[in-house]
């Protein structure tokens, strides 16, 4: 029996990884009725991660109030791993894009603390060792606001603590960190990261980040130099380059304040839950690999899921399909990265919010396709 390890990321905002996999299996099954079709839904360290490890390690699922991006109470989820010891957190629960609407989005004020008391309820229930998975971040500052919701003191030349928000921390002035939670020094973090940009500059948190969470140029801007006063205090108080740091700019500079204040490491994320999820084990005696992510692009090579499975794919001599929902005009340079070949999922122009609402048909149809040319090669 041929066996077809399913191994996608989430179409971000329209499917989660699992819902991929299962609907790429579900379009597979009836065309190839001989070949065994491997579920592995999995993730880089964003969005679908807390998921992907509850599943490999039969780990518990936690719900919190805690405050979210825009200061409103939301109920985020978070985990206990199979261990007992291991707490999941997504950042993207408590402080991400999806828990604002697109015309509301305004990184200038947005804020980290709910992140910050999902680390709390973590420790409150046990934890020591904490895999904060960030990415699809709604906010730009720093991790001030997940630091202060464990306790740092953030405070302007009056001696007060400054708002929530990236723009604020332009008026930092001093950091006290005598009152950080004590348990935070008995607990090891792995920050599951897929992005190497530091904290500021061209490449960093504002610069690169920023639109896609609602700023204009102008924002980019007052966000950027934010982040440079925050950076350098950093250094001041650390005495070490935190903002120049590859990584440091991840979720809005989230992965600059974890360095700077908590017992952590920064790892792809896409490694932590690979090892975690069982892929290498998965693949030993797998004919063919299908993988996938909502965009395929030039971006797609620095650390992101279809890669990361391509890798070790190809470490087997296995061939790899990705599916995209979208493709770039740069897609090509995954070739050079272990993907074989690669399918879009949009049929036909429209806009983001038709392409998002059509996902489900779409993906089916995409793979469907893939099936026929399989089953067509399987009869030869």
């Amino acid at each position: 029996m041929r066996k077809i390890v399913i191994a996608p990321d989430s179409f971000k905002e329209s499917l989660s990884a699992r819902e991929v996999a299962a609907i790429i299996a579900g379009a597979l099954a009836p065309l190839l009725p001989h070949t065994e079709l491997l579920q592995l839904p999995v993730a880089d360290g964003g969005e679908g991660t807390l998921d992907a490890l509850l599943d490999a390690t039969a780990g518990q699922r936690f719900q919190s109030m805690v405050r979210g991006p825009q200061g409103d109470m939301v109920k985020a989820d978070w985990g206990m791993l199979g261990d007992g010891v291991t707490a999941v957190i997504e950042m993207a629960s408590a402080s991400g894009l999806a828990l604002v609407a697109r015309s509301a989005r305004n990184p200038l004020y947005s804020c980290s603390h709910g992140t910050g008391e999902l680390i709390r309820a973590a420790l409150d229930h046990g934890a020591r060792r904490i895999i904060l998975a960030l990415g699809g971040s709604a906010t730009n500052d720093g991790g001030a606001g997940m630091l202060c919701a464990l306790g740092l003191r953030l405070l302007d030349d009056a001696g007060q603590p400054l708002p929530p928000g990236g723009a604020a921390l332009a008026r930092l002035a001093r950091i006290d960190s005598s009152t950080l939670d004590p348990r935070l020094a008995g607990c090891q973090f792995d920050i599951a990261c897929d992005v190497d940009n530091p904290l500021t500059g061209p490449h960093g948190a504002s610069m690169v980040f920023g639109a896609q969470k609602g700023a204009d140029a102008a924002m980019q801007a007052t966000l950027e130099l934010a982040l440079s006063h925050y950076g350098a205090s950093l250094t001041a108080h650390c005495g070490r380059d935190i903002a120049a740091v590859p990584g440091a700019g991840a979720a809005g500079g989230m992965a600059a304040g974890a360095l700077a204040f908590l017992p952590c490491r920064l790892r792809r994320g896409i490694d932590i839950v690979l090892d975690a999820c069982g892929l290498d084990a998965a693949l030993q005696d797998a004919d063919l690999v299908i993988t996938g992510e909502g965009r395929l692009d030039g971006q797609t090579i620095f650390g992101k899921t279809p890669i990361g499975v391509a890798r070790r794919a190809k470490l087997r001599g296995l061939p790899v399909i990705a599916i995209g929902g979208g493709l770039g005009h740069d897609v090509a340079a995954v070739h050079e990265h272990g993907i074989d070949a690669v399918f879009a999922c949009i049929a036909s122009v429209g806009t983001l919010d038709e392409a998002l609402s059509q996902a489900p048909a779409n993906l089916a149809r995409s793979a469907r396709n893939i099936g026929a040319l399989l089953a067509m090669n399987l009869r030869r």
